[in-house]
């Protein structure tokens, strides 16, 4: 499983980085960078959690 950005959307509101600070990071810019997008399927319920909490819509999960 793989986390996706879409940085023309994404906000920077931060509710990602709040779930998974291991995963995700908002820099100084405002924007999400993921640090490692490949997840092991244990980390699912957590990143789909991230994905649905995510107010710009910028994140999604592609097997």
């Amino acid at each position: 499983m793989r986390v996706e950005v879409d940085l023309t959307v994404c906000t920077g509101h931060g509710i990602c980085e709040a779930i998974a600070d291991d995963v995700f990071e908002v820099g100084d810019d405002g924007m999400v960078r993921i640090i490692e997008p490949e997840r092991p399927e244990s980390d699912r319920e957590r990143m789909q959690q991230a994905v649905t909490q995510c107010p710009a819509a910028a994140l999604r999960l592609v097997d």
